[in-house]
């Protein structure tokens, strides 16, 4: 079943102590246009994240947004430069002497003086990291193509409703074509008779102008076009991957067959059909812009 390009999934998990939370949403677009926003610390996986999505979403503009919390992660280390530490210890007993005092040396006045006490990052495992944060994100990736997927069983109920629609006004067009060819020529010999008068008609240059009438607004090469398109536009609804740039140009082509009956044609009633063909093909392409 079609997806539809819009769609929203988010996913928030707890892996090796760090908060992880990933939202996915999407618009309309015509290519793939995906945007990744990590926190600095992590743009590392950058790349990976954008081919997990590559591997999900084939058109939309998709925006990936992560939040990491990792104050709970032991990714800090303290360090002591016990040799600095040692250096500033002498230095205070060298000034008591001095001073003619007792030095009064703690562990929290040596732990005031410059690069005593360091903080060092602690050195991770970067692969780990990154499939953790793939993990959260696939999970956000799931409930985004649900979401898509539902959106998308809405669009092909309501593009196939059209079709049908499509189906019908052309099955229309099918029985009055015939019958437009029959009034021409009947018209067609009540004006020469009138213009005539008296004058014998030959039953064959009437038929010759209805055949030549006919042969102007036939329209079957179109309706048969317009059966086929139709049917194989109900196959790429019921298609599993992606068919939204194939049914736009298809809806082209169905477009295309409408305006050619509606201007092969001078019924009145055959006009007016194919301008109600044409209201629905623009209901349907509007739709297959939203097909993924």
């Amino acid at each position: 079943m079609i997806k539809s390009m819009t769609g929203y999934g988010r996913a928030r998990e707890t892996l090796e102590k760090r908060d992880i939370t990933v939202e996915v949403r999407s618009v309309n677009n015509r290519y793939l246009d995906c945007t990744v926003k990590l926190p600095r610390a992590y743009a590392f996986a950058e790349d990976t994240v954008r081919k997990h999505v590559q591997q999900t979403v084939s058109r939309g503009k998709v925006d990936v947004l992560f939040t990491i919390d990792s104050t709970g992660a032991d990714t800090a280390k303290v360090m002591v430069d016990r040799g600095l530490a040692a250096g500033y210890a002498a230095a205070l007993r060298e000034l008591a002497e001095v001073c003619g005092t007792e030095p009064k040396i703690t562990p929290e006045v040596l732990a005031r003086f410059p690069d005593v006490l360091s903080v060092t990052k602690a050195e991770e495992d970067l692969d780990a990291l990154g499939a953790d944060i793939c993990t959260v994100l696939d999970k956000a990736l799931a409930a985004y193509n649900t979401m898509r997927a539902v959106e998308g069983e809405k669009l092909a109920e309501d593009i196939g409703g059209r079709l049908t629609t499509i189906e019908t006004l052309t099955e229309k067009v099918e029985a009055r074509s015939p019958e437009t060819v029959s009034e021409y020529r009947q018209k067609l010999t009540a004006r020469m008779e009138e213009v005539l008068q008296s004058t014998t008609i030959d039953p064959q240059r009437i038929l010759t102008e209805a055949a030549i009438y006919g042969d102007k607004v036939a329209v079957d090469e179109e309706t048969v076009r317009l059966h086929s398109h139709v049917a194989q536009l109900r196959e790429m609804l019921k298609a599993d991957e992606p068919m939204g740039r194939k049914m736009d140009f298809l809806i082209q082509e169905v477009n295309r067959e409408s305006n050619t009956i509606g201007s092969k044609c001078c019924d009145v009633s055959i006009a007016q059909i194919a301008v109600d063909l044409k209201a629905e093909v623009e209901k349907i392409r509007e739709q297959v812009q939203n097909v993924e």
